[in-house]
């Protein structure tokens, strides 16, 4: 039994006393924040060919959607990811040694528990920040991790990640590992991707690590069949951006005119995804105000999804000073997780 768990069997604190919840978008901030984003989507909707940035994928509704796809036959990634991290976390928690787990776009924080158990196992302190800009999600998924973990502590912070990234505070164990896995990076563009590796290096102290997990590249078959699945969730995602956007937005987009397209750039390396027009139509933003004009079989790009090369992507990290600790991929090579460190 290590100190940490003989302490924990004297005094156990309750969930209440082991929650932190800030929620770093407050009532002022929303609203700039809102008009900010309001600038952005008049922008990108005015625009030739019209595209959206994907955080308009993730009100309440469209994060439980998420946590869906993640359960699919078709979508490879959650599970092929999920199965690394269960035969390598003992390695990633012995790499990295003590330390707090903070964790970018967390959602559910399904495979946070590998992590977990195995820094739990080599008798390590608990303290887990995760980040999301779903407060609902944030708070459910916080509250069974305590009931499941007695001597984990949370500081959960409701938030995007770049506001979270400059609010972090300095860690009360030796060490700080940022988990940044799903391969959510691939909707960043390699500009974008350099400039959130710059945050992630500016949070960092010298000495801790950067967790990355990536989608590697594959054949268009399985990519195309991950984002077009039988059951139609992926779609339900896509479309639920409309609906996200009428609440937000006080619009008018109709569902039932538009319909989920998604492909394989195989120059690009990337999936796209797309909502198509059906017909031509007009859409009023009102908050916005603004009038949005689309002809017939018109899209809106919503989201890419780049597919890696690892070696390309070890020099692009170097380069932003986040150093390759080790490597870790499935034996069909098609996800990639890579511990870095800033040096």
């Amino acid at each position: 039994m290590s100190i940490f768990e003989a302490a924990s069997n004297i005094y156990s604190p309750s969930i209440e006393q082991r929650l932190q919840i800030e929620n770093l978008i407050d009532p002022a901030a929303i609203a700039t924040s809102r008009l900010t984003e309001g600038k952005d989507a008049i922008a990108r909707l005015t625009q030739t060919p019209k595209t959206l940035p994907p955080r308009y994928f993730y009100d309440d509704r469209g994060s439980q959607l998420f946590e869906q796809i993640c359960e699919l036959p078709e979508y490879y990634l959650t599970r092929t990811e999920t199965a690394i991290l269960q035969k390598y976390a003992t390695e990633i928690a012995r790499l990295t040694g003590a330390g707090e787990l903070v964790e970018l776009g967390s959602g559910s924080s399904t495979k946070t528990r590998l992590l977990l158990n195995a820094y739990h196992k080599l008798g390590y302190p608990l303290h887990y920040v995760p980040v999301d800009v779903s407060a609902g999600i944030l708070e459910s998924s916080a509250r069974q991790l305590l009931a499941d973990y007695h001597t984990l502590k949370v500081r959960a912070l409701a938030s995007t990640y770049e506001l979270a990234l400059e609010r972090l505070v300095p860690s009360q164990l030796p060490s700080r590992t940022i988990c940044f896995i799903g391969s959510t990076l691939g909707n960043l563009t390699p500009i974008e991707a350099d400039e959130f590796f710059a945050r992630i290096f500016a949070a960092l102290e010298v000495g801790e690590y950067f967790l990355l997990g990536v989608d590697l590249q594959k054949s268009k078959s399985v990519l195309e069949a991950a984002y077009n699945d039988r059951q139609g969730v992926t779609a339900a995602f896509n479309l639920n951006m409309l609906q996200h956007l009428n609440w937000r937005y006080d619009s008018n987009f109709e569902l039932q005119h538009f319909e989920h397209w998604a492909f394989y750039n195989e120059t690009e390396h990337q999936i796209e995804m797309h909502l198509r027009s059906l017909r031509s139509q007009t859409v009023q933003m009102r908050s916005l105000n603004l009038t949005v004009e689309f002809a017939n079989r018109e899209t809106i790009r919503t989201e890419i999804s780049r597919k890696f090369n690892l070696t390309t992507l070890q020099q692009q990290l170097q380069a932003q000073g986040l150093i390759s600790v080790k490597t870790w991929t499935d034996t069909k090579q098609w996800f990639g997780l890579l511990l870095c460190q800033k040096k």
